[in-house]
């Protein structure tokens, strides 16, 4: 949104010949910008541009662009952003996991402690984020929050952001609970163009990185975020049972009435956690059919066109070695 001052640099980086590919083609999503981007875009050469009719955030701005290049026939598809942070000079190091059939999404990772512009709390809540994705994942990608990445369109069709806020953390974990082959190569950055727009104060970065850290445990892993607030919530409540009893048995059980009210009132509420916990996963069960299905429409549809497009490259090549498309 309203990138018309970073966006020609960010394009100039851009590179229109990547090897192991016949063909680089740039796509640009306009979410709700005022400004000039659209006309700075295709004053640039930009082959494909496609304007949302309002700002919807970063996550839905990804999966528009992911949706769209799947339907252009990409066969990988590389996200950046156009306040131009990463060195498009690193994209040949980044697809070359994919190229290699090593992997079929690559994450760019940044050198974070080296940033200058990131502040002592962002910097914390990147790694955070690092660690919180590791174990929801079972993933070892050192910058999660990184949004510079390569991913194959058969990963593509997997990916679905719940997340209005981002869609980095929340990919990863997808990745890795579809066993979807996952890894990470060192990049480089450029210098600070802008301030970020995620970041629009350290209170709500903060705030909005504790709400996401703790929806993807809720999501992706309800019994055990459940069962976990549970036992936390259960523990003192045992203990004052305990301590009840043990006055009542010497005789002084009549002055220990409160504890025991207030231990049983923790005790209905971890066995309403609990509850809440099975409830979640069984929903959780259910979402992961109903993305199952999704994922069978998409590869039908987007392989068909896949297909298609290999037979006319081939028909118009004949012998030429044909690439990819990114």
């Amino acid at each position: 949104m309203n990138e018309e001052g970073t966006l020609a640099v960010t394009l100039a980086d851009l590179p229109r010949q990547v090897a192991g590919f016949s063909t680089v083609e740039w796509l640009v999503i306009d979410d709700g910008s005022t400004d000039r981007t659209v006309e700075v875009a295709r004053e640039n050469g930009v082959d494909h541009v496609v304007s949302l009719p309002h700002n919807q955030g970063l996550a839905k701005a990804f999966m528009t662009g992911i949706e769209t290049a799947l339907k252009l026939g990409a066969d990988v598809i590389v996200n950046t952003d156009a306040d131009n942070q990463y060195d498009a000079s690193c994209i040949p190091d980044l697809v070359r996991p994919i190229l290699e059939k090593k992997a079929q999404i690559v994450i760019g990772a940044r050198p974070i402690s080296e940033i200058e512009h990131f502040s002592p709390i962002k910097k914390f809540l990147q790694k955070l984020g690092s660690f919180v994705v590791k174990l929801a994942s079972g993933t070892t990608v050192p910058d999660a929050p990184s949004g510079f990445r390569a991913i194959h369109r058969d990963a593509a069709i997997q990916l679905n952001v719940f997340n209005r806020y981002t869609y980095t953390l929340e990919t990863i974990i997808q990745a890795g609970r579809r066993n979807i082959p996952i890894t990470s190569v060192p990049i480089r950055v450029n210098g600070d163009l802008r301030p970020s727009r995620l970041v629009k104060s350290i209170p709500s970065y903060v705030r909005r990185s504790l709400i996401t850290v703790v929806r993807i445990f809720v999501v992706y892993s309800p019994l055990r975020f459940f069962s976990t607030c549970a036992a936390i919530v259960a523990t003192p409540g045992l203990i004052g049972v305990v301590r009840f009893l043990v006055h009542y048995l010497i005789g002084e059980g009549s002055g220990n009435i409160q504890s025991l009210v207030l231990s049983s009132a923790l005790l209905a509420l971890a066995g309403i956690l609990a509850m809440s916990g099975i409830i979640s996963e069984l929903i959780a069960v259910n979402r992961q059919l109903l993305e199952e299905i999704r994922i069978r429409q998409l590869q039908q549809e987007y392989g068909a066109k896949a297909r298609i497009r290999s037979f006319t490259a081939e028909s118009k090549i004949k012998k030429e070695s044909v690439g990819g498309t990114i």
